[in-house]
C-alpha cells in the first residue's frame, strides 16, 4: 500500500519508497512491485506517470489520472514551469550555496543501449545546491575520527540520468547510501 499525500480529480501524489520501480520494465523482468500497478489497484483507476524517480530514490511522485493531464504536466516540466526539489544527506560539510555547472557524459543503459551505435554524448548539466543543516557524529570512518554530514536542498536545472548523484559525487560529497556513485570517472574532467 502506497502513502497517498494528495489526490484530486486530476492527479495523485504518492510517497515512492526507495527500491520500487515506477513501472514495469523489460530491463528488470523479475521485479514484481511497481508504483503504477500498486497505485492503480489501490485507487481503482488507471494512472499515468508525469515524471520518474530512480529506483533507489524515495520521494514524492506525481501520477496523472488521465493521459491528457499527464501530457500537460510533462510539458510543464519540460518547459521549466515546474521545478523538482530534492533533499539529500551527503558526506562532509557543504558550507555555502553553490551552482554545480559540470557537464556529464551520457550514461547508456547496459541492456537497453547494448548495441548503441553512437558514442555517449557530453551533456550540459546544472544543479543548484543549498546547505540546510550539518552534523558531526562520533563515529570513525576510515582515517577520520568522526563523521560529518550535510543536509542539502538540490534543484536540478537540467534533467540528466543520475544527475544529482553524479554531481554530488563530483564535488566529493556523495549522497549517503549511494554506492553506485563512489566512482568519479563518469564526470568530464575528473
Amino acid at each position: 500500500m502506497l502513502d497517498i499525500i494528495y489526490q484530486d480529480e486530476y492527479l495523485v501524489a504518492v510517497n515512492k519508497p526507495a527500491g520500487w520501480l515506477v513501472h514495469r520494465s523489460w530491463l528488470d523482468r523479475h521485479e514484481t512491485v511497481f508504483v503504477m500497478q500498486t497505485l492503480r489497484d489501490q485507487i481503482g483507476q488507471h494512472v499515468f506517470p508525469v515524471h520518474r524517480l530512480d529506483r533507489p530514490t524515495s520521494g514524492v511522485l506525481l501520477m496523472a489520472l488521465s493521459s491528457e493531464v499527464a501530457r500537460t504536466l510533462s510539458v510543464c516540466f519540460e518547459q521549466h514551469q515546474m521545478e523538482k526539489v530534492y533533499h539529500a544527506v551527503v558526506r562532509g560539510y557543504v558550507e555555502e550555496p553553490m551552482i554545480i555547472d559540470s557537464p556529464l557524459v551520457e550514461e547508456h543503459d547496459k541492456i537497453a543501449d547494448k548495441f548503441a551505435s553512437q558514442p555517449p554524448k557530453i551533456q550540459h548539466c546544472i544543479t543548484h545546491c543549498v546547505p540546510l543543516a550539518k552534523v558531526e557524529k562520533e563515529v570513525a570512518i576510515g582515517r577520520y575520527p568522526t563523521s560529518r554530514f550535510s543536509l542539502l536542498e538540490l534543484r536540478p536545472e537540467t534533467g540528466r540520468k543520475h544527475q544529482l548523484r553524479r554531481h554530488m559525487s563530483h564535488i566529493r560529497h556523495p549522497i549517503i547510501g549511494d554506492t553506485a556513485m563512489a566512482i568519479y570517472d563518469k564526470i568530464v574532467g575528473s
